[in-house]
């Protein structure tokens, strides 16, 4: 019978009348005297798989392969992308109320519920009140993993490992799978598989768990693994508020995702959720996040959030019913792959846009347990019991959004230990949010301006050397040239007094018959050219001054260029030991792109494992089949030779009838009718023992 047939949908003012009948005759989750036993401060480890490789088997995916994703198995993907904030991991995990299952801040609960979490997902191909329910007698664990791979035992058999106390298949081995089977739809079973072990429920890192796999068997008939993933999630921090540390094994970035959507407020809804098309994962995953605010300021805007700071209806949901409790139960029972707990979706009926009223939360911190020991299973069968039976609610939206007995219950409810509201604290969201950057990075930031002024200045006194060096080039071309002068005045002042010795002695010899007047104007003139060579002479002495001042100044600048070239050769030296280390980083990053580059040629390696081994397998049943052909052929050859066998018996018995026909021919030689016939006959015989003959 149809689960369906036993659902209600009941009226919201007859609910809230027996919630708040309840509530007042049973009491609350704690009572008066509770004394709490969890820790003041949580220290939560959100650490996760390494999602590199399903990201990138996902991108080389063409849009055949995710379509067929989409049909089967939904929105998964996006959760590879969905970044995990540590910070905000572990300040929203310390306001976790275990007594009530929810997050209480300050003065406001909130909860994920079944309905968020199911639009999240976007399953096409379940059934919402469809739950997992932990087998009695689970079945084996390479059978099932045989039906979810289509691999052989063997094959399935020698790759199970055990991981503490429970048996796991390795990702790697999932990974060959996907990679190289020849089954598109399996290869898309095996990748979703990997989701749901190395996302939605990580419990053994790199592993993927045996219930989990149980879980995934059960996908496939329509079973919802929602109630199972909300599950986990609160078992997971239950424990770790319990134990005051401890790794967070649910799905954190299902959890970020929902807490995003209620805490940055939207001003409109977009039509786009209307459209069966619109996935709030996708853009949820597209929407850029804050990642430098610090677990502390962190704290601080939880502890002090307001109602007017919550968007308590998600934008991406558009409720109709309430799922409100199951069976007997006051409240929703859940579970999970390893255990069982439950939650009051009455606590936060502003999530549906709908007025909040008292809820029931009698026995919420009681219902807790594991799957051990032998008691379990009787509870299980109540809780699957109670899901055939689920009571659902009309939401109901009025202002204000909650009743004078709910402000009244809440201020009085005895809570588990929390952080509570600092009221003398007037900041806002914002002023929280600043950041406020750490000793490390103002460290950082005044080594990297260093670093860039000592930059700047090393190429500016690179400028300065080139500079200089093309001065000195000027200097020493100016002093070859001032040289060559020098020289040149030299070579002119030994031709002048060579032409004076000459003009002396062709006056003492060819002289004699000049007047004196023409003696006096030859001596006039050559004083006049004497002048003029002295007055050479005296310049070319005061250029050869100057040269040799020009030069002592040029050797005393180039002993100051000198200087600085030491002092650049320094720099550069320093400056060359700089790059050495970040050529040093660089060969590491090298060697790290080398070990990636071997670990895919093993990575096709494996695959081609795992291409002869199903090549083997085929080899094998073609073998057998080549036997099966072989005795049919055998079997056919020897029907073949009795035949044979047969008709060269009946060609010799027709020789024998032939030698009786002829001695009968010769004794009934007749003219009548009858003797006639009867050699017609034996003529017959005859010729039936001649095409007998190449028979024999």
């Amino acid at each position: 019978m149809e689960k369906g047939f036993f659902d209600k949908v009941e009226d919201n003012a007859a609910v809230r009348v027996w919630a708040e009948t309840t509530q007042q005759e049973k009491g609350d989750s704690l009572t008066k005297g509770y004394v709490s036993e969890l820790w003041n401060f949580t220290r939560i480890s959100v650490t996760q798989n390494n999602l590199q490789e399903l990201k990138e088997i996902w991108n080389q995916w063409d849009d055949e392969f995710k379509q067929l994703f989409y049909c089967h198995y939904g929105d998964l993907p996006y959760l590879l992308d969905v970044k995990v904030d540590e910070h905000l991991f572990r300040a929203l995990a310390q306001y976790w109320n275990s007594a009530y299952s929810c997050f209480t801040f300050g003065k406001v609960d909130l909860v994920p519920t079944i309905e968020e979490y199911t639009t999240l997902l976007r399953c096409p191909k379940i059934q919402i009140d469809r739950i997992y329910t932990r087998p009695a007698n689970v079945p084996a664990f390479s059978k099932k993993l045989m039906n979810i791979t289509g691999m052989s035992e063997q094959w399935v058999t020698t790759r199970i490992k055990q991981k503490g106390d429970c048996k796991c298949i390795p990702w790697r081995n999932l990974r060959d799978l996907i990679l190289a089977h020849p089954d598109v739809k399996k290869r898309v079973d095996v990748f979703a598989l990997s989701i749901y072990g190395l996302v939605i429920f990580p419990k053994a890192l790199g592993h993927v768990d045996e219930a989990v796999v149980d879980l995934f068997d059960r996908l496939s008939k329509g079973t919802t693994p929602v109630p199972a993933i909300l599950a986990e999630t609160f078992r997971s921090l239950n424990a770790c508020r319990r134990a005051g540390e401890g790794r967070f094994i649910g799905c954190a970035q299902l959890l970020l995702s929902w807490f995003h959507s209620h805490f940055w407020k939207v001003e409109k809804v977009s039509y786009r959720i209307f459209s069966e098309n619109y996935s709030p994962l996708k853009e949820l995953v597209a929407t850029p996040r804050r990642d430098d605010v610090t677990e502390e300021n962190w704290m601080n805007v939880l502890q002090n959030l307001q109602e007017e700071d919550v968007e308590w209806r998600a934008p991406w949901m558009v409720p109709d019913e309430i799922l409100y409790r199951c069976g007997d139960f006051d409240w929703v029972p859940l579970l999970g792959v390893w255990g069982a707990v439950g939650y009051a979706p009455l606590l936060a009926l502003r999530q549906y846009r709908s007025r909040q009223f008292t809820p029931p939360t009698y026995g919420l911190a009681q219902c807790e347990f594991t799957f051990t020991g032998n008691n379990y299973k009787k509870k299980v069968r109540e809780i699957s019991n109670a899901w055939n039976q689920t009571h659902k609610m009309k939401k109901f939206a009025a202002n204000p959004m909650t009743t004078p007995e709910y402000d009244r219950w809440w201020n009085q409810r005895i809570n588990d230990n929390i952080p509570t509201s600092d009221q003398g604290n007037p900041q806002s969201v914002e002023e929280h949010l600043k950041v406020i950057p750490s000793e490390l990075e103002i460290i950082r930031q005044d080594f990297e301006r260093k670093s860039l002024e000592l930059e700047k200045r090393i190429e500016h006194l690179e400028e300065e050397k080139m500079q200089l060096g093309l001065d000195v080039d000027a200097q020493k071309l100016e002093a070859e040239r001032l040289r060559k002068g020098k020289n040149k005045a030299e070579e002119d002042l030994d031709s002048l007094k060579t032409d004076y010795k000459k003009l002396r002695r062709s006056m003492r010899t060819a002289g004699l018959g000049k007047t004196s007047e023409q003696w006096r104007h030859e001596v006039r003139k050559e004083q006049s050219k004497a002048n003029q060579w002295e007055e050479k002479f005296r310049d070319t002495q005061a250029r050869e001054g100057a040269l040799k001042r020009s030069l002592v100044e040029s050797q005393k600048e180039k002993e100051g260029l000198k200087i600085r070239v030491s002092e650049l050769e320094r720099l550069l030296y320093q400056y060359r030991s700089r790059n050495s280390a970040i050529e040093l980083k660089a060969s590491q990053n090298r060697i790290k792109e080398l070990k990636k580059n071997i670990e895919e040629l093993k990575t096709a390696l494996q695959n081609r494992e795992l291409q002869i081994e199903l090549l083997e397998v085929n080899n094998e049943r073609w073998k057998e089949q080549l036997h099966q052909s072989q005795d049919q052929v055998r079997s056919r050859d020897y029907i073949m030779g009795e035949a044979l066998t047969q008709v060269r018996e009946v060609a010799d018995h027709l020789q024998t009838l032939a030698v009786q026909a002829d001695v009968l021919s010769l004794k009934y030689e007749s003219e009548t009718d009858r003797g006639q016939k009867l050699a017609w006959l034996l003529r017959q015989v005859k010729a039936l023992s001649i095409r007998a003959k190449p028979y024999m």
